[in-house]
């Protein structure tokens, strides 16, 4: 087992150090350094919807080696037996990781929303809509797998009843607007206010006019059934307006779904108004803001954006930020620089995860995205004002916090102490490193598990690197040596831990409670040395 520090170490974190110590804000800020060195290991992870462009084996495999921790399934496109195959290929693909990393999958709900059909050339085709010409909007069958650029199928079966003429219909996060002209018994015509290219299944808006569809459709709960069978670890709850939209996922999930973590898609105003009691029921909460961007002005998306993360921080679960994060490099090798920036803003307002939609799914540079996006992720951590935060986040912890909590809050504030390189925890559930998740570290949290669910589902909360152990020692003693151990060798293989850095490891104890009661600082015994500063 790793030896008990006795004496100083060297500091092993000196990207932006200047920074860090300083007191206020502003001080923090004039004392950044471009030419810092950012640190080796991410804190923050990133979710990538899979598509065509993705979902082989080896495209997997180069996605997860550049960075990607979750994958996505959107199912608002795809057959079962198409997702069935990308869930395989995942697997396949992770089992060629190194031993113990994990790979989570979530499942994507389609949730209320209202698409359009799939275009007469297939799901991956396109056509254009050109401004000042006419469109057909249309609830006829015959047209749901016959869409063209002069007639339109939606799957909203009431639309007609509940748009006039001049009402306007957003398409694609808004990228597109039809004016409806004529409203007849099936259909509507409509003017093309302004075009673009068209693909299949579209996301189509109606911004202020009420609409009646189900917080969990037919179709949500045959797709969650299968998301069961095929063991996913997260559900990505879309278009949640309140808390009973997650009290009736919960209740289709039912007993045998129970461990299955619900993230709530905040993407429209209702969901905004409604967020604390959604917060209240849901295990985490995305800020989707394409639609979003619609349902609310666009220039106020920032505003809910920090709200929701500020308040996901405030209650300890974790937020992901979403949608358009990298749109140019759907079709270009490079993001603009108002992307780039937009990524680390994310990460500075405290988000657990970012993630990528179309440029991973069916982007022509989906490696070259998720390398770009966590380059980005590094470089803003290392600028992320942990102190200030800190200090927020214990002012706001119960004085009479349960046992758990109180050791997570004294592990972080410890690792500021003594600078060091790694937190450890063993744990079964997760529940002690999502708490020192919470108190945002500014190290890694390498958390070894024995529970393979828990080490996937713990890819949502910042800072955390599960390690999945596989059998559990009967000696308690052997069980956790080669758990601390492992943990050793992961950060030393990564890069992050070098020999005599300090650790901070939060353990039980032998015959005690099964929870987490003990804390200690060891050092690193093995890796190479570090340069002294």
């Amino acid at each position: 087992m790793a030896k008990i520090v006795t004496s100083p170490v060297e500091f092993p974190k000196q990207q932006q150090l200047k920074a860090f110590v300083r007191d206020s804000l502003l001080e923090h800020n004039t004392s950044l350094d471009i030419d810092s060195k950012t640190s080796t290991c991410r804190l923050t992870h990133i979710v990538c919807t899979i598509g065509p462009a993705s979902r082989e084996v080896d495209m997997l495999l180069k996605l997860m080696k550049a960075g990607m921790n979750i994958v996505r399934l959107n199912f608002s496109h795809g057959s079962y037996d198409y997702h069935a195959g990308t869930v395989r290929n995942v697997r396949e693909a992770a089992a060629q990781l190194p031993r113990g990393t994990v790979v989570a999958v979530a499942l994507d709900t389609k949730g209320p929303e209202i698409r359009t059909g799939l275009l007469e050339g297939g799901a991956s085709d396109e056509v254009e809509l050109t401004t000042g010409d006419s469109i057909t909007v249309t609830i006829n069958d015959d047209y749901k797998e016959k869409c063209s650029k002069s007639i339109v199928w939606v799957d909203y079966k009431n639309i007609t009843n509940v748009l006039s003429e001049g009402s306007i219909i957003y398409v694609d996060d808004g990228l597109i607007s039809l004016k409806v002209t004529e409203k007849g018994t099936d259909f509507f015509k409509c003017y093309i206010v302004n075009g673009g290219k068209l693909g299949s299944k579209k996301g189509c808006n109606l911004p202020g006019t009420p609409v009646d569809l189900p917080p969990v459709s037919e179709k949500d709960k045959q797709d969650l059934l299968f998301g069961l069978e095929q063991n996913v670890d997260m559900v990505f709850a879309s278009f949640i307006q309140d808390g009973a939209g997650i009290k009736e996922i919960r209740r289709v999930l039912g007993d045998k779904g129970k461990h299955i973590k619900i993230i709530a898609k905040i993407e429209s105003f209702e969901g905004i108004y409604n967020f604390e009691e959604i917060l209240q029921e849901c295990d985490g909460a995305m800020v989707a803001r394409g639609d979003m961007g619609i349902e609310i002005p666009p220039e106020k998306v920032f505003i809910a954006q920090k709200l929701m993360i500020s308040a996901c921080n405030k209650a300890a679960k974790p937020v992901i930020c979403a949608t358009q994060m990298l749109e140019s490099m759907t079709y270009k090798p490079r993001a603009t620089r108002a992307e780039t920036a937009d990524v680390a803003n994310a990460v500075l307002d405290g988000a657990d995860c970012v993630m990528l939609s179309g440029e991973s799914a069916k982007g022509l540079y989906p490696v070259e995205a998720v390398s770009h996006m966590a380059s980005i992720c590094l470089e803003a951590e290392s600028v992320f004002n942990t102190r200030q935060i800190f200090r927020e986040l214990k002012a706001l912890t119960p004085t009479f916090a349960d046992s758990a909590q109180s050791l997570a809050l004294s592990a972080v504030e410890a690792s500021y102490q003594c600078m060091a390189a790694a937190i450890v925890v063993l744990s079964e559930t997760g529940r002690t490193a999502s708490l020192v998740s919470t108190y945002k570290p500014r190290c890694p949290v390498i958390m070894v598990t024995h529970n393979e669910s828990a080490a996937k589902q713990l890819l949502l909360y910042r800072a955390i690197h599960p390690v999945f152990l596989p059998g559990k020692d009967p000696d308690w003693v052997k069980d956790v040596n080669l758990q601390v151990t492992t943990a050793v060798d992961v950060g030393v293989a990564q890069g992050y831990l070098c020999l005599n850095d300090p650790i901070i490891l939060l353990m039980g104890l032998a015959g005690g409670p099964s929870q987490t009661c003990c804390l200690q600082v060891i050092a690193c015994n093995k890796g190479p040395k570090r340069a002294s500063l």
